[in-house]
């Protein structure tokens, strides 16, 4: 039996998956939280990453590894590969003025064109021009600029801070893949290659792809106008591998094939066996909305982000700020758990009796509103219930990811299938609910770390073809549209924020 190992290092925890090549199935898992905080030093990613190895036994018998994790996330590293400040992850909205900046010198049109992206808060580029315009004396240190899973990876391989790693800071073996550069706004999804420029406009220093064949790796002087190192894109099927053993991380050793890793999202979709027809919705700390595309897409408007895929494909992806914790905040307000919150929705009809919630409880980021907060509107006497807040914080959340939904269907996607995966796809609510809103069969596989499944299976596929692996189905629904539902929150939207439904 040949085992593989996936890792999903995400915003509230690392999750490792031990699984059997063959057949996908878990042999073995362990897991550690994360702290809070849209800015966390990543030594406590490798911190919870040891200890989550360490609880699913180790590694010693595992051929080979891939890191999916949370996109955009800003890991800049100095000459030393220290960190010169806490990441900035994707949901520090404190770039949103940044972003703005980037759209008014390029233009929202040229950017898309140039990346798939137009720029909001959530996207690494506008964390460098964040970090250009407010922290100057750390921009001047930066000898190289990496994201989470990046991040990780060249841990795991050996590699890191001067004097704490076996192989110590070689910045030119940081590598990426195609799924999560396409997340950080100098990358083209179109062409596979940097777009230097945009990063030097970002930033205000010049950039290089890391190259391993350089015979030194590091930068000595983090104060000259040396470029600074982006990590090298591994495509689809290339490996890089454990160069030397860390004896902190139980069970490695070198020479054991390390993945290029992937974007949580597109290491999801791989996960989950996603193909042309399929959308996504996931519903965690964010909410996303994706497709598997096999064309590049170019929203100018900026409302759908054309990623790149982990398999050689594209990944066109709407996200939400706004998603499980809504549930958290009103089943707090209630005072019941998630179940109660369940039983009152389904209590309540379709439309909860007129009430409406918008639910930017922490600004948004589509639509782009990072300053909004939430509105709960068509309160009267006999709407006011306990059931129909529960219906109304549900449907809100749902509406705001079918909006997303809308926008990848004007690009020319249909879709066939909605797999509703995440925390909260496991509410009997949220599920019979999401097949009324969406108006699509609704596919709710079983609970599973899918992130880390779809890392796994990537690092399966290093060792040669193996069949596609069974996904466990906890639900499939279909359930009449309720039109009314999406038209009365299209109202609510627009007396909230002053425009034309």
């Amino acid at each position: 039996m040949t085992l593989v190992a996936g890792v999903d290092t995400s915003t509230q925890s690392c999750k490792v998956l031990i699984v059997e090549a063959e057949t996908g199935a878990v042999v073995r898992e362990g897991r550690a939280p994360h702290p809070d905080g849209t800015a966390v030093d990543p030594a406590a990613w490798w911190a919870a990453f040891v200890a989550a190895v360490d609880a699913a036994g180790g590694l010693a018998d595992v051929a080979a590894i891939a890191v999916g994790g949370q996109q955009h996330g800003l890991v800049a590293l100095d000459a030393d590969g220290r960190v010169v400040r806490d990441a900035l992850l994707w949901n520090d909205t404190r770039s949103a003025g940044a972003a703005a900046d980037l759209i008014a010198e390029v233009g929202a049109a040229a950017y898309a064109a140039r990346t798939g992206l137009v720029p909001v808060a959530s996207f690494t580029a506008t964390k460098l021009r964040w970090m250009r315009d407010h922290e100057p004396d750390l921009v001047a240190r930066i000898a190289a600029v990496a994201l989470p899973h990046d991040w990780l990876t060249w841990r795991l391989r050996g590699y890191g801070p001067l004097g704490e790693s076996p192989l110590g800071p070689v910045l030119d073996e940081l590598v990426t893949d195609r799924s999560d550069a396409s997340g950080t706004g100098y990358w083209s999804p179109t062409t596979g290659a940097y777009d230097l420029d945009l990063f030097a406009l970002a930033l205000g220093r010049p950039a290089r792809e890391a190259d391993p064949t350089r015979t030194s790796g590091r930068l000595h002087n983090s104060g000259d106008a040396a470029a600074v190192v982006l990590p090298r894109v591994l495509g689809p099927g290339e490996s890089a591998a454990i160069a030397a053993a860390t004896p902190e991380l139980r069970g490695s050793r070198a020479g054991v094939l390390v993945g290029p890793g992937a974007g949580d999202n597109a290491a999801a979709a791989l996960g989950l066996g996603a193909a042309s027809g399929d959308v996504v919705v996931s519903i965690g700390t964010s909410g996303t909305v994706f497709a598997v595309s096999p064309e590049p897409i170019v929203d100018e408007t900026g409302a759908v982000a054309g990623f790149a895929d982990a398999a050689g494909a594209h990944l066109p992806l709407v996200a939400t700020l706004n998603a499980a914790r809504v549930l958290d905040a009103v089943t707090a307000l209630l005072g019941v758990d998630h179940d109660g919150l369940a039983d009152l929705a389904l209590a309540a009809d379709p439309g909860a009796g007129g009430l409406v919630l918008l639910p930017y409880f922490e600004g948004e980021r589509t639509p782009n509103l990072p300053d909004a907060t939430a509105t709960l509107s068509g309160m009267t006497l006999g709407s006011t219930t306990r059931e129909n807040l529960a219906r109304a914080a549900i449907e809100g959340m749902l509406c705001g990811l079918a909006d997303g939904l809308d926008a990848i269907t004007r690009l020319g996607l249909r879709p066939q299938r909605l797999l509703l995966v995440g925390g909260a796809a496991r509410s009997a609510a949220v599920s019979t609910i999401a097949a009324q809103v969406f108006g699509v069969p609704v596919v709710v596989p079983e609970p599973g770390e899918y992130v880390a499944r779809g890392a796994a299976r990537q690092a399966g596929e290093l060792l040669g073809p193996t069949p596609p692996w069974a996904l466990a189905v906890h639900a499939a629904l279909e359930h009449p549209a309720q039109p009314q539902v999406r038209a009365a929150y299209a109202a609510a939207f627009a007396r909230a924020h002053d425009t034309a439904v």
